[in-house]
């Protein structure tokens, strides 16, 4: 059996019986509003670095572009280095701890980016909140896998990883009218401290496992044990991380996922700038306009994640959208000489597409590999994303700059989906044991 088909018979019975229980419920309206609202926070403080760039903080810090770029983008240097070591805490120890400790740190890192004048200290800044922010998506993932049956993982995943799409929204319509009321340096505080008092209050909110949470009835606690157990004994075992990083699967998935973050932080980071210069709007404008990609993803997220859970594959919720997303980009390189509006066009389906199969790619690692391995693995295919955010937000800066066009920079994120989306159809299957003997007694 492939390592996406989905379990079924008395395992499926069992799971429909503790998504129906009252204090199960509850885990939707606990633990996901408070991840959603973790990560939500996480992108403010990596996106706004745009709306910064096209207000003219290169212009005021006396920084050529290229350094632009490069703080910009050590951002994701600094998300790549720990993740690892994070995910290893979190697993072993306390994924609750270890996101409580980075929100107040990159909290205050965040705002620190609008108060530094200095080049050189402005991009240790960077580099550290980097560090801080790249212990939350792992966590994250390994809190989910212990509250969250293989049925209900990919819209947990989906919801939580919304927090990127939503926020963007969001901070796209409103940062460019606060950084127009307030000026770029104290939009950057303003955006930052939040962190720091959610910290505290996520602390107070979640817990590791349902056994800790006081609201959760040992019976139901019992049955999502057994279904994750039994889940789990499905699984082949992998006695280390040395040998998951020998599975084909794990290389794949690393490439593929550094391909992927290519297109979309290069997306993320320079769409401010991109708009602002081919629309020639003021900054208000440019934020609304660029809010719009970002709500046809959140609308593409649900509607995939929804339908990834009921289905018995994963990866074929995730190929096709990145192969869209890669010839939408190759539409805006064909239109930009011509037309920006058209271009735009295709960038909003490119955003949305490049958005899609997030729920349900992060739902593959957990299915293909034992619990002992799969947090760091996700970790390490994470901080090879992380890499691929570093080299998409310096060379579509760089190029932007380099040529006074977004020509460049469509070509290179076209590019990079599109090879993303074909290294997804190349994963092997995986043996699995059935699990639909599962017995309730």
């Amino acid at each position: 059996m492939p390592f996406d088909d989905a379990p079924h018979g008395a395992a499926r019975s069992l799971r429909a019986d503790i998504a129906n229980r009252p204090d199960m419920r509850r885990r939707w309206f606990v633990i996901i509003p408070a991840v959603f609202i973790t990560y939500s926070l996480a992108y403010v403080d990596r996106a706004n670095y745009g709306f910064g760039a096209a207000a003219g903080l290169a212009d005021e810090l006396h920084i050529t572009s290229s350094q632009s770029a490069l703080l910009g983008s050590l951002f994701f240097f600094g998300y790549f280095l720990f993740q690892i070591p994070g995910a290893a805490y979190a697993r072993k120890r306390s994924a609750r701890l270890l996101i409580a400790l980075a929100l107040c740190t990159w909290g205050i890192l965040a705002a620190l980016t609008g108060v530094i004048r200095s080049y050189p200290l402005l991009a240790i800044d960077r580099l550290l909140l980097g560090a801080a922010e790249s212990f939350i998506l792992p966590g994250m993932l390994i809190l989910l896998t212990k509250w969250f049956t293989r049925s209900e993982r990919s819209r947990a995943n989906t919801i939580l990883l919304l927090g990127n799409p939503v926020t963007v929204l969001w901070m796209s319509a409103i940062t460019g009218y606060i950084i127009r009321a307030f000026g770029w340096q104290m939009t950057f505080i303003i955006e930052g401290l939040p962190s720091v008092l959610w910290g505290f209050a996520w602390y107070a909110i979640v817990r590791d496992r349902p056994q800790d949470a006081h609201w959760t009835t040992s019976e139901s606690r019992l049955e999502l044990n057994m279904v994750l157990a039994a889940e789990q004994s499905s699984l082949p075992a992998v006695p280390n991380m040395a040998a998951a990083l020998r599975n084909p699967n794990v290389i794949l998935l690393s490439l593929q996922y550094l391909l992927w973050s290519i297109g979309v932080y290069g997306f993320v980071l320079w769409l401010p700038l991109m708009v602002h210069k081919g629309a020639a709007t003021g900054m208000g404008v440019t934020g609304l306009l660029s809010a719009i990609p970002y709500a046809a993803s959140i609308v593409l997220m649900l509607i995939n994640s929804y339908f990834c859970d009921r289905a018995s594959t994963r990866s074929r919720f995730v190929w096709p959208y990145l192969l869209l997303a890669g010839c939408a980009f190759f539409g805006s390189y064909l239109a930009a000489d011509t037309s920006f509006w058209i271009a735009f066009g295709f960038l909003i389906v490119a955003g949305g597409c490049m958005y899609a199969p997030y729920g349900p790619f992060f739902a593959i690692i957990p299915e293909m590999l034992p619990a002992n391995v799969a947090g760091e693995v996700m970790a390490l295919i994470n901080s090879m994303g992380a890499l691929g955010s570093f080299l998409g937000s310096y060379l579509v800066g760089y190029l932007q700059g380099a040529t006074g066009s977004s020509k460049a920079g469509y070509l290179l994120m076209s590019v990079s989906l599109l090879l993303s989306g074909v290294l997804i159809l190349l994963l092997r299957p995986v043996k699995t044991a059935a699990v639909a003997e599962l017995s309730v007694e």
